[in-house]
């Protein structure tokens, strides 16, 4: 019997659901930022921000960057970690990591870059002093294998910071929905040339755990004194959680 989960508002088999996303975001990466700075009208880069102050990253940190796509997170840790750290820019689409690698380079950053799944991590266990996926956790299949696996390579004490698209407060549910799925495909046409995709990207959000789900799956892989911070009346938010 074949495994079932979501494509956005779509049921389709699990291998297809990899397979799938991964044409989403081949399409994409050319524009990926272009098109971030359209879709949040910015602020991904103020959620980014917050997302890298409360990481805490220091000299000859050790840090896992997944889904690290055009690597703004990774750049930041990058300075902060330092000679003596060490950065690993990682994600599961070739076509993003190769627009996020060139990026570092053109900035003169040289890190280390790997094709991997975050549902099988090819790391050793407590090597991290920090693990982040910003807006990749909700395009997994197995949201709770990829925790497990996180947790598993974070160092005692250490901490992982997962950002994401969350529930918007109530009051602001309607015009949000008219946002994502009337202008943002059509951003998508116009920009992109790919009205589809960020129509899947919209209904991917829509489908993706709320706040407290994803706090109840980040306990249930043994993570401890795990808390969230609500970013923009709960357009995205921030969780992060410490391996004890």
């Amino acid at each position: 019997m074949t495994n079932t989960t979501h494509f956005g508002y779509e049921t389709v088999a699990e291998e297809d659901k990899v397979r799938k996303v991964g044409e989403v975001f081949h399409s994409v990466a050319a524009k990926y930022d272009v098109m971030n700075d359209f879709m949040s009208a910015g602020l991904h880069r103020i959620w980014k921000a917050f997302t890298i102050a409360q990481a805490g990253v220091r000299p000859g940190f050790k840090v896992l960057d997944i889904a690290g796509g055009t690597g703004d997170l990774s750049k930041a840790f990058d300075r902060q970690a330092g000679p003596s750290g060490e950065v690993w820019l990682t994600d599961i689409n070739e076509s993003m990591l190769r627009v996020g690698r060139d990026r570092l380079l053109n900035k003169g950053v040289v890190t280390p870059t790997m094709l991997c799944d975050a549902e099988k991590l090819p790391f050793p266990d407590n090597y991290f002093d920090r693990v982040s996926v910003a807006f990749g956790l909700r395009n997994m299949t197995h949201k709770d294998a990829a925790l497990t696996e996180m947790r598993r390579v974070l160092k005692p004490g250490g901490k992982l910071l997962v950002l994401e698209f969350s529930k918007v407060w109530e009051p602001l549910k309607k015009p949000y929905d008219v946002y994502s799925f009337s202008v943002l495909p059509w951003l998508g046409k116009k920009v992109a040339n790919d009205a589809d995709s960020y129509r899947y990207l919209a209904e991917s959000i829509r489908m993706h755990p709320d706040q407290e789900t994803l706090k109840q799956m980040m306990e249930q892989v043994g993570l401890e004194r795990v808390q969230y911070f609500n970013l923009t009346a709960g357009v995205a938010a921030l969780h992060t959680g410490i391996k004890l």
